[in-house]
């Protein structure tokens, strides 16, 4: 079942932009296409452009395509599951969060700042065709050792990125959490004022 074959657009309460409801987090990845670098590196752009805090920009990626020691490296530092569909992705993606500054200072909104960053990332991804799934299933401490991150650098998430693939090569039980209808509790229940 391709792509085209599949919509998931989201049934939502009120009108927003079709990037934003037509966004979903696939774990059937194509597992031969190469990336689109052009539409990798816009990507990349969407989250250099990203809003932050006084313009720290505490954000860096680590960015390993499918084929290298990298991306290898990456995969066997998923947990569960992510191990079963991830390392299909063309590229995957380490969010890493600056959180302390040269002089050793905290950098309060790091954690924030990086979500915003991997978010534009992932709408202008999805504007371009691609498909991406961000994750939190993996150890980042085998991620920091391998890739020598400082002590003020911490690997965040990771964040699968390609072409959308063939559902029925994934397992049963991914398969069925694919295909479930999407949902999201009401608005009402996320606000703690609505003044």
């Amino acid at each position: 079942m391709g792509a085209a074959t599949l919509d998931r657009t989201a049934n939502t309460d009120h009108p927003v932009l079709d990037v934003l409801a037509e966004r979903w987090s696939p774990r059937a990845y194509d597992p031969v296409t190469p990336i689109d670098e052009r539409k990798l590196s816009s990507a990349l752009e969407a989250a250099r452009w990203t809003p932050s805090a006084m313009n720290l920009q505490p954000w860096k990626f680590i960015v390993a395509r499918r084929g290298t020691a990298e991306h290898a490296a990456i995969a066997e530092t998923l947990m569960g599951f992510n191990q079963a569909w991830a390392p299909a992705a063309a590229v995957l993606i380490v969010t890493v969060a600056i959180v302390r500054d040269a002089e050793g200072n905290e950098i309060p909104t790091a954690i924030y700042d990086l979500g915003q960053a991997a978010a534009h990332l992932s709408v202008q991804a999805h504007h371009d065709g691609l498909v991406v799934h961000q994750m939190t299933g993996f150890d980042p401490a085998a991620v920091a050792a391998t890739f020598e991150l400082p002590e003020n650098e911490r690997p965040f998430s990771v964040i699968a990125l390609g072409e959308f693939g063939d559902l029925d090569a994934l397992p049963e039980p991914l398969r069925e959490r694919e295909l479930a209808p999407r949902t999201r509790r009401p608005i009402a229940e996320s606000l703690i004022v609505n003044a």
